[in-house]
Formats: structure tokens, sequence, C-alpha cells
């Protein structure tokens, strides 16, 4: 009977080789794989694997290393280098895995070697890590248990409305891209998952130090997120952690579903939200911590924006700041959630905590027609925040509230 794991060694794959040998060996090893829906394993070495970029991992196939996500680095006992299932990769023109339907990437990590540390004008800006195939529709991959180190781009999942991805399933996965970018996700509508990933200037630490302050200060000044999604159905998004970014999670117009179990440390933005309509362009988002303190001003740092249309459910999230030496940071933010536009949107706030603002009120509400409602909420007095904002001619059954015209008189009481 045909093997259904062969190791990458019986197909010629060593360290000693050259990427581009490594490269053309491991795609005939990927070609074999696609046939009858087999893996490759990643033996362990203490020396990684060159190889260079441009690798197409076929519908069926699985790559399979010994790894969980190993944050902050496996550990050469001589040399500062990953040990394991590791590729080195050098190739700054070429995304390094394309993956297609049926597909596979588990317990291996990914080293840039050649990626500064602390030298922000030495940036090399690799292409993603890990792409969607962008001509066959890539559906049903699984990418779990990955750690990067010197990434720019980690996981590109931006697909079209003519190429869409689906059921793509990300967890435990550990870096910290020097975009910004960790996960991009479009065109996905069955479903996309996001788990239990990590996103830390830390991750190096290891293998060869830890990204400097102006390093990390350079990655927030990209303002991107570390997780982007838009034109995605029922999303489901738990326990993600990001510290040095921008952005934690932008949820963009054409999208709905639920972030839960959260950290976004050290960010501009916490979670951007949009809205494209009405009908489902809802989100709930649940049991989560925000410390929004970083940024070119201190009136753009906001724990949680709406725009657009949609309902934004909020509870049990809290937010608070203050200074950190791995970044530059002005200690506070400006508000704990900003309404802008002027179409209708309906958020609801429950049990949040909110302190270490500098605006006189935690809600900045520039929308005319949004419908805001707040119950059992603290605020930066430490003391119950209740509110209810309705436009002129909504009716509200509401046992406190005040209308638009008086939006920013707080209702909070000692």
């Amino acid at each position: 009977m045909e093997e259904t794991v062969r190791s990458i060694r019986d197909f010629g794959i060593a360290p000693a080789n050259s990427g581009a040998k490594n490269k053309r060996l491991l795609q005939e090893g990927i070609e074999w794989a696609a046939a009858n829906g087999s893996a490759l394993f990643i033996s362990p070495t203490d020396e990684p694997y060159p190889v260079e970029g441009g690798l197409q991992v076929r519908r069926n196939v699985s790559l399979i290393g010994v790894h969980g996500p190993v944050g902050r680095g496996t550990t050469h006992p001589r040399k500062q280098q990953p040990v394991g299932s590791v590729f080195r990769i050098d190739d700054a023109d070429r995304v390094f895995l394309t993956v297609e339907a049926a597909t596979q990437v588990r317990g291996v990590q990914f080293w840039y070697p050649e990626q500064t540390l602390d030298a922000p004008e030495d940036i090399i800006k690799y292409p993603a890590t890990i792409q969607g195939s962008r001509t066959t529709s890539p559906q049903g991959v699984t990418l779990s248990c990955l750690t990067f180190y010197g990434e720019y781009v980690a996981m590109d999942f931006t697909a079209s409305a003519d190429n869409i991805c689906e059921l793509i399933l990300f967890e435990h996965c550990y870096g910290y891209p020097l975009s910004g970018r960790f996960i991009c996700l479009d065109y996905c509508y069955d479903i996309p998952r996001i788990l239990h990933c990590h996103v830390n200037p830390a991750n190096r630490r290891f293998i060869d130090g830890q990204y400097s302050p102006s390093v990390v200060d350079h990655v927030v000044a990209q303002k991107t997120f570390s997780y982007w999604v838009d034109h995605t159905d029922n999303a489901q998004f738990m326990d993600l952690f990001t510290f040095g970014a921008y952005g934690g999670a932008y949820l963009g117009a054409d999208t709905y579903g639920q972030l839960t179990n959260f950290n976004f440390d050290c960010v501009t933005v916490g979670i951007h939200k949009q809205g494209s309509g009405s009908l489902n362009r809802n989100w709930q988002i649940a049991q989560g911590s925000i410390i929004a303190n970083t940024g070119d001003r201190l009136e753009d740092i906001h724990p949680i924006i709406v725009e657009g249309q949609g309902h934004t459910a909020v509870s049990n999230v809290e937010a608070f700041s203050g200074k950190n030496p791995a970044l530059t940071a002005f200690g506070k933010s400006q508000d704990f959630l900003i309404i802008r536009g002027d179409q209708r949107v309906t958020v609801s706030l429950s049990n949040c905590r909110m302190r270490d603002y500098a605006a006189s009120d935690p809600i900045s509400n520039l929308n005319p027609n949004a419908v805001i409602q707040a119950n059992g909420c603290i605020d930066a007095r430490e003391a119950p925040f209740s509110r209810v904002i309705v436009p002129e001619g909504v009716r509200s059954n509401a046992p406190v509230g005040n209308s638009a015209k008086d939006s920013q008189r707080s209702n909070s009481g000692g």
C-alpha cells in the first residue's frame, strides 16, 4: 500500500542544500502527495531547511511538523537560530507557500534570519509567508500551530468575488508581522475561524532577542490591523491577542459574526467595526480587554470605533491604559467608544469597564442618527454609567435617556 506520510528527507531535501534545490525537491514531494491526499513530514533538525519561495501546496496535501506554537522560539544550544521543523526563508520576491483547497500546514516554524530586530529603515518587506491561491478557490484550509519569526505579512487570504475562499481555519498561530498584518481575510462566505492566535514583538526572544521600541513604533505607524476581515459571513473569532500594532481587529463593512475572549494591548484602535447595511451587518463582541495608548495623536486613540450601519453589541469589555517601555505610549485613550457617520446605526453596551480616557465622556457620538444604549457600565470615575441616546423622532421605551440634542450629557451617578 502506498505510504500516506513521508519525510521530506525521502525526497532529498536537506539543510545543506541550497534554497533553490530544496524548493524544487519539496515541490516534487508535494506533487507526489497531491495524488492520494498524503502528508509530508518536516523532519526536525538542528539546522533549518533553506527553501526559496514560490511553492504551490496542491489540493489534498498536508505539511506536518513536530511543534505546537513555540512563541519566543525554539533554541539552538550554540547558535542564534531555531531548531526542529523549520523553514529558513531568504526570498524577498515570492510568497513562500500558496495553498489550494483541502490543504493543511501544521506544526511548522518559518524563520526569516535576515530581518532586522532594531532598525526600522532596514525592515525587509517580504511577501506573505502563506497565501491563499488566487487562481484555484482555496476552500477547506487548516493552518494550525504555526510560528513566524521576522515575517512582514504572515497569512494573506484576501480573495475576490470571482475566486472566493471558504472554511479557512487559523488556530494557535504566533508571530509579529512588521507590516502589522498577521491575518487578512476577504471574500470568505462560509464561516471562517480565527482561534487562539498571538501577535507579540517578543516572539523571537529565545532566538535572537526582541524587537526594539523603534521597530514597534514603526509597525504601529503602518495603520494596519493584526486581524483584518471583510466580505465574510458569520465569522468566528475567539481568544485573540495582539501587542504593539495600530489595530487589533478590523471588522469590514460586509461582515458579521462574533469576537470573544480577546486582549488588544498597546494599540491605537482596538476594534474598528463597519457596516454596509442593517440586516446582518452585526457583531457580538464580548469578554475582552483593550489597552489603547499609542499612535500619532491622542485624539486618534480609540478602544472601539463604530461606523456605517448595523448593530454592535459589546458586553463585558474593559478598556484601560498606561505607559509601556516596549513602545511610545500616551498612557491614555481619547475615549472608550467613538461612533462616526450619519446613517442609522445601533450600539448596545453592557457591563463594560471604561477608564483612562481623556474626554469628559466615555462615548463620543458624532453620528446624529445613532441609537445607543449602555447599561451596568462603570466609567473613569469608578461610578455607574448608563446611557440611552436616540435621534429626534425615535421613540424610546428605556427608563433613562436623552435625545441626540444632549447626547454628550452623562447619566452617570456617583
